[in-house]
């Protein structure tokens, strides 16, 4: 069979499918369809086999007698003879062929004609010819124009998927989905002309996009500023999503995007003052900036904008390094948390934005983890509106080598996300599809894709050469006119704008432009706006040094603990867990009822159930939290009959904040992206992600070093993440013992964060309260127990837990300081071995000293502790190897110790449990010897 011929079976074949779904319900099939097989009789045109879907996909073609022949029998369209019945099928065929293909030869690039993809939607394709184009068809219906002849239908199809938008929608699967998608596509873009005023909108955007990109260019040569010339449809696209955003009742914007373009959608979009944004080229340096500052092309902003419409909507930009996509989590993140507690999980009135470039999308891993969160329910956020921007270069590689599939966009059909591929030189055709992507994703709470295909006019950034590498492409760029001279000229030759009203608005912005830039060089004061996320972080402020000198009172009432404690051993009637659920609510109860002691799991449910009373949420999220990697948590319980699930955390009290606990997907990158971002909108949160095992984290190193770590120093904004890494040698080899500690250690400075390896359930009970009782956020990083989670040692009376606050250093009630000669300071669950050694030898002579906090190093509480060892040798003993771990950092901040550890090595662990237990019982040995 040739390929035209299989083009044509399948798609009369899908006709007919449709035509028996019709027959069993009308309703089942989409109006139009409902229109064409009424109207046209459609059984008459098989007559009496019409029942069978293979005969009719064979007759359509005409070159078949039955199913079997069509299926195996080569047929050649151009020497059908259909009849007109026949071919009325061919046109429906033919239409259903554009839906699907048509994108395939879309205008979409502005630079050159499109490559050849084979769409096949040619007559022939269909056993028609230009003889049936005055021929009338009862198809047209299909298109809402009516029994239409073949040239005005063709000529429908053509203007509507192969103009200058490529509409991608067709492999949808929800059927309300792809007929409200094909409704609005052909009813609205065969009509669409946006009104006067719209034109002239457009063609404000664009003059300030182009006038502020040139104004930049003259005044500072050679800075760097990642233009946006070549895609300045972005500024009426944005505008247009944001306008039809507000009308239709979002009331907030999030948007995050990478450095191509920011200064611009800073300026012309956020309204950041054009006076910050050249006091920024100008090298100064804002007096009330926090911490170290970013470049200019990296910087957030907030502001209130008021549309055309005269609506209100709040509009974020977030921050973002140079790691181009790792904003997108952090974003989503924001939305999730902003329409948890601000909008009553109302998606509609909260809307992200995400802008890409066309090599980062296609290249990125964290844009494919981000689009598998987007309809889970833990992190989903009412649906994305991606818009592309694709210069049709990644740096300096051309899309050939930049990706496999066709379209850089193709990620979005995982999740059932139509896609709008749009010519960046018509501004027009791209504020329609701003428009109908926003209409899209509030109607479906679903992710919508613009695919804006343009091109960078400059190199990646402005001293670069392009020519280098894309010789014949910057040719034809270099004599093209820019977007606004375009459409300028387009409007005045529609007669919709006059030259003199164009020239006018060319010369007021370059005078404003040219007023401010005045005002900068005279040194006048610029007021400094920092990005301002919530009103809940004014009542914050920045950590100062003497703040950790102390901790808090984190105490919790006794009768508060029993209050929880009732919920946590209580499952509702008829709830059948499995039998060991059963025993773990029994040693449960009697931890808090009858010996009045707390093992980790319960110490930490204690801590979440406190702040859910104090009206405080509490968010866990990571690949197993709902029980814990190492079954202690059990915080979401399962039927084992209905696998329903009681979280027994929600039933403290009536009007509680629920417990969100989600068992994410097998992602860190974008969780932890996604948890900070949480973090980021509400500072009175606890905001908690744990990786499966510590050193998972490697996986989210980026957001690490460039979110958590630097992100208050950068963009002075705080943050209370918290991140649990399970974290000990227990003799499971490289990867499951070391959570590299040493990483957070390096990357700490200036009290950015806050690095704890506790060793008993009270002081992590106390750690977790303190993360909210604090006047100020400092993201936690906590090595996280995994044997001692059942150590029997490993416990704490229930009475610690109502009174006092996190001890940042724990010190020896055994030994006898006076008898004392030798101080062993450790952290974390190498106390335990240490204890064990102690106590089965009598040895009150060796003080074990534990640091449950590293950094900030707790020096007045530790020489506190240490003071009562006069001149007693001291060691720093650790189980990790030498060159890792904690001592390394230690002596960074002067606490010179001798070592006791592992040796220096290349991996963390030994992968031999024999060979684990002789080195670890060798450092216990050392220690005391």
């Amino acid at each position: 069979m040739d390929q035209y011929s299989y083009i044509a079976n399948s798609d009369a074949a899908y006709v007919d499918q449709l035509y028996q779904s019709y027959k069993q319900d009308p309703q089942s099939v989409d109006q139009s369809w409902q229109q064409f097989f009424k109207g046209f009789e459609f059984s008459l045109t098989y007559g009496e086999t019409a029942g069978s879907t293979t005969n009719g996909a064979a007759k359509t073609n005409g070159a078949a007698t039955n199913g079997q022949a069509a299926a195996t029998k080569p047929v050649d369209a151009s020497h059908a003879d259909p009849s007109d019945r026949e071919k009325e099928v061919s046109v429906a065929s033919l239409i259903k062929a554009y839906r699907s293909r048509g994108h395939l030869l879309a205008k979409t690039n502005p630079l050159k004609a499109r490559k050849d993809r084979q769409p096949r939607v040619d007559l022939p394709d269909y056993a028609l010819s230009d003889a049936d184009l005055d021929t009338t068809f009862e198809s047209g219906k299909l298109l809402g124009i009516g029994p239409a002849t073949l040239r005005k239908i063709m000529e429908s199809l053509q203007k509507i998927y192969a103009g200058n938008i490529g509409f991608e929608y067709m492999y949808i699967r929800e059927l309300d989905v792809k007929n409200w998608l094909r409704n609005k596509i052909e009813k609205e873009a065969l009509v669409f002309s946006p009104s006067v005023s719209e034109k002239k909108r457009i063609l404000e955007k664009l003059n300030e996009a182009s006038v502020f990109e040139n104004f930049l260019a003259t005044k500072y040569l050679g800075q760097k500023r990642f233009s946006l010339e070549g895609g300045e449809a972005t500024i009426p696209a944005l505008d247009t999503i944001i306008s039809t955003a507000a009308d239709m009742g979002v009331e907030e914007v999030m948007i995050g995007m990478a450095h191509r373009g920011r200064l611009n959608v800073l300026a012309n979009i956020l309204g950041k003052s054009y006076e910050s944004i050249f006091d920024g080229f100008e090298g100064n340096v804002p007096q009330q900036v926090h911490g170290d500052g970013d470049v200019k092309y990296h910087l957030g902003y907030s502001s209130l904008t008021e549309t055309p419409n005269g609506k209100q909507i709040s509009v974020k930009l977030a921050p973002n390094p140079s790691h181009l996509e790792a904003v997108n989590p952090v974003v989503e993140g924001f939305v999730r948390a902003q329409a948890d507690e601000e909008y009553n999980g109302d998606f509609t009135k909260i809307m992200p934005i995400l802008i890409h470039g066309d090599a980062a999308v296609a290249g990125q891993g964290i844009v494919y983890e981000v689009t598998q969160m987007a309809k889970l329910a833990g992190y989903q956020t009412g649906g994305t509106v991606h818009f592309v921007i694709n210069n049709q270069v990644g740096f300096t590689t051309d899309f050939d080598d930049a990706r496999s599939s066709i379209y850089c966009s193709d990620i979005a059909k995982i999740i059932d996300a139509p896609i709008f591929h749009v010519n960046g030189d018509d501004p027009e055709a791209v504020t329609f599809c701003a428009k109908l992507a926003v209409e899209f994703r509030e109607k479906f709470n679903r992710d919508v894709f613009i695919d804006m295909v343009c091109y960078r006019r400059y190199g990646h950034n402005e001293s670069d050469e392009p020519k280098f590498t894309q010789p014949t492409m910057y040719s034809i760029i270099d004599k093209r006119a820019n977007l606004r001279e375009l459409y300028k000229n387009l409007l005045i030759e529609r007669g919709d704008v006059d030259a003199e009203l164009a020239q006018r608005m060319d010369t007021e912005f370059k005078k404003q432009l040219q007023d401010r830039l005045d005002r900068v060089k005279q040194k006048a004061e610029i007021p400094y706006k920092p990005l301002r996320l919530d009103l809940d972080w004014a009542e914050l402020r920045f950590a100062e040094p003497q703040d950790f000198e102390k901790s808090p009172e984190t105490g919790v009432p006794a009768e508060t603990l029993d209050q929880i404690g009732q919920a946590l051993v209580k499952i509702p009637e008829g709830f059948k867990p499995l039998k060991q659920i059963e025993k773990l609510l029994k040693d449960r109860q009697t931890m808090l009822t009858e010996t009045k002691t707390v093992n980790w799991g319960t110490a930490e449910l204690l801590a979440y159930g406190s702040l859910l009373l104090d009206g405080r949420p509490v968010r866990l999220s990571g690949q197993d939290v709902q029980r814990g990697t190492f079954s202690h948590r059990h915080a979401v319980l399962h039927d084992v009959e209905t696998n329903a699930t009681y979280s027994s955390l929600d039933f403290i009290k009536e009007g509680q904040p629920k417990f969100q606990a989600y068992n994410s997907l097998l992602s860190e990158y974008g969780v932890l992206g996604f948890e900070y971002g949480y973090a980021m909108a509400n500072p009175h949160a606890l905001v908690i992600w744990e990786a499966q095992f510590g050193d998972f984290s490697n996986g989210a190193q980026l957001i690490i070093d460039q979110f958590i770590a630097a992100a208050e120093s950068k963009w002075g904004i705080q943050n209370g993440v918290t991140l649990l890494l399970p974290h000990g040698y227990e003799g499971q080899g490289p990867e499951h013992s070391n959570a590299r500690p040493e990483r957070y250690l390096q990357l700490y400075a200036e009290h950015n964060m806050i690095v704890a390896n506790v060793s008993s359930p009270a002081n992590f009970f106390h750690l977790l309260r303190r993360q909210l009782a604090w006047s100020f956020r400092k993201p936690l990083v906590v090595m996280s127990p995994k044997s001692l989670l059942r150590h029997p040692k490993c416990i704490s009376p229930l009475e610690d837990l109502t009174k006092g606050s996190f001890q940042e250093v724990l010190g020896d009630t055994y030994a006898k300081p006076k008898k004392v000669k030798r101080v062993l300071l450790c952290t974390g669950k190498i106390y335990y071995d240490l204890l064990d050694k102690q106590q089965a030898d009598q040895r009150d002579d060796v003080a074990i000293i534990r640091l449950e906090q590293l950094a900030p190093l707790p020096k007045t509480q530790l020489d506190a502790v240490l003071a009562q060892y006069g001149k007693a040798e001291k060691f720093w003993v650790q189980e990790e190897p030498e060159n890792m771990g904690y001592w390394t950092y230690l002596l960074r901040i002067g606490l010179t110790l001798p070592i006791i550890s592992r040796h220096a090595a290349a991996s963390p662990a030994t992968g031999y449990a024999k060979v684990h237990t002789q080195e670890q019982a060798d450092i216990v040995r050392r220690a005391f010897d």
